[in-house]
Formats: structure tokens, sequence, C-alpha cells
């Protein structure tokens, strides 16, 4: 058997409410966990830092963010790249007005922001959910990003009206700006979502996580339970701007290096949305399979033809792509919908049960 849970034995209730109570799935993060730190910034070049692994990254920790107010709290947004926009223009407004400020802190506090108008915005879940929510938090995506381009101060009254990232240097090492290096970007990058990763994680399977979860799944009787909705609601938009403004911030200035209002827009929102449903609602591990699904798909279909011999344009590739996701949408939705996550978890129990025969489980 691949997962030899005989012999296993659990002898108190903190054992059996471990994050891993199989040996096995801490022996495959440890292994995850070498490829990432070790692995793959010994190996990989400089495209493949830029296509694929730095932007897995933080497009899974956005949504990540996505998935605790849509997937945790049941709370519908369509706002989530002006979010990202708001930690960028933030973070990008406190290097430049305290430019010896460290890189990290400056990363961190971008997401405070965020949060802030996360909660303003979470205001009218307190009165409306489901679509009509969506549309109330689609109304922020384009009234954000309209401030994004209107407000001078926020770009430095810039000629183009875009955000030039400066150089950066963390603990002396150049880790943001014209001079960093990728592999540099992707250590800053990866430590935060790992730490990060590691909070959300003990926050949804504490009392926190519980109380989002009686929310989503009926808001009425977890109000008749003693569950302040208020206060629950609000907090899911806190935590999750937080995490989406941190997100924003890595995406400009630990990848793009320079960004314009337009970068926000509601196709951001849509494809960190996407990465949340293809990877599953509700789940931490969905988040990082719908991102390797979604970075790496157009990548596999550029390289792919050039391997076949085939001359595709690029516009043909793109339309591929777009249909592909699309498609892998409504898939999911009907067939699975709870996405990757649960694919891996079907996966997992039969690796448990291998190589006895699955349907003789009662």
């Amino acid at each position: 058997m691949l997962y030899k849970i005989a012999g296993q034995f659990k002898t108190t209730y903190r054992a059996d409410q471990a994050l891993y109570p199989i040996r096995e799935d801490a022996w495959l993060l440890g292994v995850i966990l070498v490829l990432a730190w070790i692995v793959f910034p010994l190996t990989a070049s400089e495209f493949a830092f830029q296509t694929l692994l730095i932007p897995v990254l933080i497009y899974s920790l956005a949504a990540l963010g996505l998935n605790i107010l849509t997937g945790y709290a049941g709370q519908l947004s369509l706002g989530t790249g002006a979010f990202m926009g708001v930690g960028a223009y933030a973070c990008y407004k406190m290097v430049t007005i305290f430019p010896e400020m460290n890189l990290i802190a400056a990363l961190l506090l971008s997401g405070v922001f965020s949060a802030m108008v996360g909660v303003v915005f979470g205001l009218p879940s307190l009165r409306i959910k489901g679509f009509y929510l969506a549309i109330a938090t689609l109304a922020a995506q384009f009234f954000l990003i309209w401030l994004f381009e209107k407000w001078a101060w926020l770009y430095n009254y810039n000629a183009s009206g875009a955000i030039q990232v400066p150089n950066i240097d963390l603990f002396g090492v150049a880790a943001a700006g014209p001079l960093a290096s990728s592999v540099t970007q992707y250590y800053v990058i990866l430590a935060m979502v790992t730490v990060i990763t590691m909070v959300v994680i003990n926050i949804t399977r504490g009392n926190q996580g519980r109380i989002w979860k009686a929310t989503r799944d009926m808001d009425i009787a977890a109000e008749l339970i003693g569950i302040n909705l208020m206060r629950s609601k609000l907090m899911a938009f806190a935590v999750s701007s937080y995490i989406v403004g941190v997100a924003g911030a890595m995406f400009v200035f630990l990848w793009r290096g320079a960004a314009e209002p337009n970068l926000f827009d509601i196709e951001l929102s849509f494809r960190v949305l996407f990465i949340a449903i293809i990877g599953g609602l509700g789940s931490i591990l969905g988040n990082y399979l719908g991102a390797i699904l979604i970075v790496a798909l157009p990548v596999v279909l550029n390289i792919v033809p050039e391997w076949l011999g085939l001359d595709i344009k690029s516009a043909t590739l793109e339309h591929l792509n777009i249909m592909i996701v699309g498609t892998l949408i409504v898939g999911f939705l009907i067939l699975e919908p709870h996405g990757l996550a649960q694919l891996w978890r079907l996966a997992r129990e039969k690796l448990i049960l291998w190589p006895f025969p699955h349907e003789g489980r009662q």
C-alpha cells in the first residue's frame, strides 16, 4: 500500500484532530517543501520563474483570500482584482513616502489598507446576499479602478498614470525593482505565501473557521445559536481583503515591476475566481492546484505546438486557452463542484485502500 495507515494508532483527541493524522501526508508535504525551497530555485530557468513559479504562488495567495470569503464564509465577490490594486497602490505610496521602509513590512501593511476598503464594501453583506452581493462587489471593482485612474496622488502625478517599482533592497540584497533577480523575488514570495497559508489553515480549523462555515451553510440558524452575523461577515471581508491586498502588492512589486489601473480590471477578478472554482471552494489545497492549472495551461498550449511542429498563431492559442478554461469551469461545476481538491481526496482514499477493491467499502 502506498498509504500504509495500518499501525498508525491515535490515542488522544489531539492526535485525532492533527493537521496530518496520516504520516504519509506529512511526508508528501515535506517533499513538496523540499521541491519548492531547494530543487526549483537551483534548477529553474528565468523563463520558469517568470511564467510559472512566481505567478502560481501569487495567484494561489489571491485565490486563498477569495476562498476565505466565498468558500468558507459564503459571501460572493467579484471585486478581487480591485482589492489587489488597493494593496499594490498602498505599497507603492508607502515605499515612496518612506524609502527606508522594509519591503516585507510594506507588503504586509499594504494588506491593512485593502482590509479597510474591503470592510467598507462588505457592509452591504449585512442586508443582501447571493447575486445582489456579487453586484455590489462588482460596483466596488469599477469604482476602485476609476479611482486608480483619476486620483493622481496614488501614482505620484506620473504623466503616464502608471506606477513604477523602484529598486528596493532587503537585507542588503535587491528584492524589488529592475535590479532584483527572479530567485530573490521567488524566495520572498514563497516565504510570505508559506507563512500566510499556515496562519489561514489555523484560522479555518479553529473557532473562527467554524463560525464562517455556519454562516455559509445557514446564516439564520447560525444567528439563532448566538453567532454575530455582522462580525462574522465583516471579519471574512477583512481577512479576505487583507490576503488579497498582500497578493496584489506582490503581484506588482515582486513580479510585474510596473502597473497601470487596467491591470486590476474585471478580467483579473474573474481569473482569481476561476482558480478558486476549479481548485475547489472551501479548500486550502485547491487554491494551489487551481493556480497551477490556470497558469500552466497557456504555457503548455504555447510549447506543445512547437514540439509537434505546428504553426499556430498566438491569437488562436489565446482563444483556445479561453475555450479550455471555460469548458473546465462548466465541467467542474457539473461533474465535480468541489474541484481538483475533491479529486485529490478521492485519489487519496483509493491509495489508502489499494490494492483492495473500493466497492467493498460501506
